[in-house]
């Protein structure tokens, strides 16, 4: 069998192992689209303003919820309705890091990601428990955890030992950990002799995409689509600000055209690199 990144999104729902995994490759297959939107704005007008533009063109809709001032728990419910309208699923980007997973697994109303978004994650720092401890309440909701094993920013510590710790604990949960986000593949890194690998489909889901700028004040390092999904092998591409700019009076015909833009990059690299022989 191939490896995972060289098949097609539809073979790879139809092995996948994780339920929310299934449903983001077909979604993916069906849409023609690898795009995912990081709607990181303050204002709930901004927010929805954004999602309602680019929702016909993504496969998932990256969330930072806590940020939102104007937030009440009608944001949810709105969010799931487009969620449904348009077909996409949500990510919730919490980044769970707790030393106690408990705390993690029993937190309530908008923080509790999991009866809201088909997806969230979280820092491999604390060990496997912190898996342990989102497993016990998103599997039984069929949900997907993503862990950081690579970040996009300038100087990053999310290298080396630490990045195939990451792989060695999603390894061990296949059930319930479906990726990463990253910059490249992750599929047998870290793996010893006597390690399972086989039938190892990790999705990969990588921010730092950019198609007109390479960097920014911040320390962000962009690379277009095509070295993202072709030449890196990655599944997702997330896009934020190259898409809305700085989200304040979103203007929604330009949010649209470059959501076109950059759905129609990612999916002719993503084509490029299944036709590859």
């Amino acid at each position: 069998m191939s490896s995972p990144h060289l098949q097609t999104y539809n073979e790879r729902a139809q092995r996948h192992a994780n339920k929310a995994a299934r449903a983001l490759l077909r979604v993916m297959e069906e849409k023609q689209s690898n795009l995912s939107v990081s709607v990181d704005v303050t204002k709930s007008k901004d927010f929805f303003d954004i999602i309602e533009a680019v929702g016909p063109h993504v496969c998932l809709i990256k969330t930072h919820i806590d940020i939102l001032e104007d937030f009440d728990p009608t944001v949810i419910d709105r969010l799931r309705e487009l969620s449904e309208k348009h077909k996409f699923l949500i990510f919730e980007d919490r980044k769970f890091a707790d030393i106690v997973p408990w705390h993690c697994s029993i937190q309530k109303g908008s923080t509790r990601s999991q009866d809201w978004a088909h997806i969230t994650n979280a820092h491999a720092v604390p060990g496997p428990s912190i898996i342990t401890g989102l497993a016990s309440v998103g599997i039984p909701k069929d949900r997907g955890l993503i862990l950081l094993a690579e970040m996009s920013s300038k100087g990053a510590l999310t290298t080396g030992s630490y990045t195939e710790d990451a792989v060695r604990m999603a390894r061990a949960r296949r059930d319930f950990v479906i990726g990463f986000i990253a910059q490249h593949r992750m599929e047998g890194i870290g793996a010893s002799d006597t390690d399972n690998i086989a039938g190892e489909d990790f999705l990969v889901l990588a921010p730092g995409v950019g198609l007109d700028a390479t960097g920014d004040a911040m320390g962000q390092q962009y690379r277009t689509p095509e070295q993202v999904v072709f030449e890196s092998g990655c599944d997702v591409i997330i896009v934020g600000r190259g898409i809305y700019g700085k989200g304040e009076n979103v203007d929604t015909r330009e949010v649209l055209k470059q959501a076109q833009r950059y759905q129609a990059a990612g999916w002719e690299a993503y084509k490029k690199r299944v036709q590859r022989t």
